[in-house]
């Protein structure tokens, strides 16, 4: 295809390049800034299959730790990650780039495209499968909206609230029905059109027994929707578990915020509406800026919502770090330290091993005690809460137990 192309926003030459061999998505390559009357290109390269899940040589927990520049006393991935010194360097010279007036479209769009990959391989899921989002909440609102009328949603009690509310808001008689996270399962009932719930309950650290709810859901023909926010980066997962997924990459993913993914199996797929669907949803993005009369995309990328470019050009580095880490390494590790915080604060060991500890703390003494430390911690539901990761180390559990008077 032979034509020309002027980017609005840039007025630079830019070629549009779909390389399905990497990221199956358009890639725009800018020229310069200096707009000429010359023909762009358009070339169709032939699609490879995505790469593997696992990488074949994990790299070293060690080495991903080196990664960080420090992560001493900050016991709060579980709110927000820390970010890589590789995702510090890309946004800096991103935004070192804009300010200079240079900013470099064509990075930003392959970056978002390379975190889509790295998150597939994070959860074994198709590239084909993940779509780009933005928040939790907006991704649910998409598909509370296409929930038949007079829908039963089951959720979990007390869970976050981004999970719940868009089906709480969607009127048409649909409504939402909740159980306490360990009875989730045995709550499906045949008018239970889609169990919506996280996997790791933001507020306790709490993990959902996923096979169960999956098989209880199937039983009845009822639909499953997990929030992955609070697992994936230290919890290995696979997506298919879910009938759809969502997760927002700025907590244990260390990516910036505003980066999130959704995953949809194909069957479920066919039942949702992309209701949120801007250009970028598009079979050809850049042929779908203007009008309705679009072609979504064939995959899950129909459900994309415009990406915050600078936010994916951080996000691509750190989410590749935790696709090439060796995960069971990782799980160990952040569940081996917050067992010894458990076991130093005299706290019941639970059933599935969390990375997310808590313990009640009404009065918000014990997160007072922590922060006086200079220790980063959170506070949750009347509880305080400390989350460890790759970051952090048995010097942090020990310094913690400390301030708490352990």
């Amino acid at each position: 295809m032979i034509g020309h192309r002027l980017h609005d926003a840039q007025g630079v030459r830019v070629d549009a390049v779909i390389d399905q061999r990497v990221i199956g998505h358009p890639r725009i390559i800018s020229a310069g800034h200096g707009w000429h009357p010359d023909p762009v290109v358009v070339r169709c390269l032939a699609r490879e299959e995505p790469r593997s899940v696992t990488s074949p040589s994990p790299l070293p927990l060690a080495d991903a730790r080196s990664a960080f520049t420090s992560g001493r006393d900050y016991l709060s991935a579980c709110t927000m990650g820390l970010p890589p010194r590789a995702t510090v360097d890309a946004v800096t010279a991103d935004l070192a780039a804009a300010a200079a007036g240079r900013p470099d479209v064509a990075a930003a769009v392959h970056d978002t495209e390379r975190s889509r990959a790295a998150y597939a391989r994070l959860v074994h899921a198709e590239v084909d499968d993940v779509a780009i989002a933005a928040q939790v909440s907006v991704a649910v609102s998409m598909v509370a909206a296409s929930a038949p009328d007079g829908a039963e949603i089951l959720c979990a009690d007390g869970d976050f609230s981004s999970v719940m509310l868009p089906f709480a808001q969607t009127g048409r008689g649909v409504r939402v029905r909740t159980a306490p996270l360990a009875d989730l399962a045995a709550a499906v009932g045949p008018d239970t059109w889609l169990v919506a719930y996280s996997l790791v309950q933001s507020a306790t650290g709490e993990i959902a027994d996923a096979d169960a709810i999956s098989r209880a859901a199937r039983a009845v023909g009822a639909w499953t929707l997990c929030d992955l926010s609070q697992a994936v980066g230290w919890l290995p997962v696979t997506a298919s578990w879910f009938d759809a997924s969502v997760c927002h990459a700025y907590k244990w993913l260390c990516a910036p915020r505003g980066v999130a993914f959704v995953t949809v199996t194909k069957e479920f797929g066919e039942h949702l509406r992309p209701v949120q669907g801007g250009w970028y949803a598009g079979e050809d993005p850049w042929a779908s800026c203007y009008g309705v009369d679009i072609e979504f995309a064939a995959s899950a990328r129909r459900f994309d919502v415009s990406p915050a470019w600078q936010a994916f050009v951080g996000a691509a580095p750190a989410l590749e770090l935790f696709a090439d880490v060796d995960a069971d390494a990782l799980h160990d590790h952040a569940t081996g330290l917050a067992a010894a915080f458990r076991e130093g604060m005299g706290l019941p060991s639970p059933a599935r091993q969390s990375a997310i500890v808590t313990w009640p703390d009404a009065d918000g003494a014990a997160l007072g005690r922590l922060r006086a430390a200079g220790i980063t911690a959170s506070g949750r539901a009347g509880r305080a809460r400390v989350g460890f990761h790759l970051f952090n180390d048995a010097e942090d559990v020990a310094r913690a137990l400390t301030a708490l008077g352990r």
